[in-house]
């Protein structure tokens, strides 16, 4: 497999005795791309990244970073990975910034530039100021902040986040997506998982779903979306008496898939609602109903993901096993 791919596996499997986990996964993402992940709990996300920073060994199968199997060259592999988990698991003991100068020297960096590290990566996630602090001491959203900034110090090329965004408010989530986004232009590749659909979309340059440890899917949030159901609102002059007969639901540029009516608009559910509606409208005049507006309200990435999966990104498929996870680099 190619080292063009920052993160390359192939027929991955991770059982935990009857609990099937990952299912002969397969995957590339390119390295410089923004990657999201997404699945219900249990879907296997979690699995997958630890089985790339060597935290889970698989059952079968093959996993690759930047070319670099994960187990037989693991070193080689943590030198390029940052991960920021969901969890909190830092030690409470320390002022941040020897925090992170502590885990700069698991990757071999020395104390003056370990410290050059520490105060960059403080800046970039805007927690300078509190680089003397004791983590116990700091806020919710520093802390999220900072687990973001441990991730950093290493300089990573591969940038992982579990759900970075978990439980913080909308003001500190957009500064998070800003400075992750940054990274991203500047050439660091990001893989995310996220329950957050709005975060997929507005992130991410692909996106696989997964469930139940198998991939789904694999497309950008518009390709996905494309496979959804758009509703279209075609308003007219005058109220019909009955559902109006279009004929044959099978058009040239899409399908409708069902028409309803509500008072005085059509009401309907069509695959590529853009391409369908200027023929239906015409057909409506045909059949004497005049159209005075149109309304098209897209499919959205979550009832795509919805219909996938079979249920909502927050529910529960018991795939996975719960467990916690630990920080790559307080076990180095």
């Amino acid at each position: 497999m190619s080292s063009q791919f920052a993160i390359s596996v192939r027929d991955l499997e991770k059982d935990y005795g009857g609990v099937k986990a990952l299912r002969e996964l397969s995957l590339d993402i390119g390295a410089g791309q923004f990657f999201g992940l997404l699945g219900p709990n249990g879907a296997g996300k979690t699995t997958f990244i630890n089985v790339l920073v060597g935290l889970v060994k698989r059952t079968g199968g093959d996993a690759r970073v930047f070319g670099a199997d994960v187990e037989e060259e693991y070193r080689e592999v943590r030198g390029q990975v940052g991960v920021a988990p969901q969890e909190f698991n830092v030690d409470r003991f320390f002022p941040i910034k020897e925090v992170l100068m502590h885990n700069a020297g698991y990757h071999g960096v020395g104390r003056k530039e370990a410290s050059e590290r520490a105060d960059e990566a403080l800046k970039t996630v805007g927690i300078y100021e509190k680089r003397n602090t004791k983590f116990t001491y700091l806020s919710g959203g520093m802390k999220r902040r900072f687990v973001l900034a441990r991730a950093l110090v290493s300089e990573p090329d591969l940038l992982i986040l579990d759900e970075p965004t978990a439980g913080v408010d909308v003001e500190l989530r957009r500064d998070l997506w800003r400075i992750i986004t940054e990274l991203n232009d500047e050439g660091t590749t990001v893989l995310l998982t996220t329950h957050y659909i709005e975060e997929a979309e507005q992130l991410c340059d692909e996106v696989a779903i997964m469930d139940r440890g198998r991939k789904i899917a694999v497309a950008s949030p518009a390709e996905l979306t494309q496979r959804g159901t758009d509703t279209l609102r075609i308003r007219l002059a005058d109220s019909p008496k009955k559902v109006p007969d279009i004929g044959d639901t099978e058009l040239e540029n899409g399908s409708i898939e069902a028409l309803d009516l509500e008072g005085r608009e059509i009401v309907v559910t069509a695959k590529r609602a853009n391409a369908v509606a200027p023929e239906l409208v015409r057909r409506l005049d045909r059949a004497g109903y005049r159209a005075t507006s149109i309304d098209i309200e897209p499919a959205s990435l979550e009832e795509v993901f919805v219909d996938l999966t079979g249920e909502d990104e927050g529910a529960e498929s018991g795939g996975e096993p719960s467990q916690q996870f630990e920080s790559p680099e307080v076990t180095t």
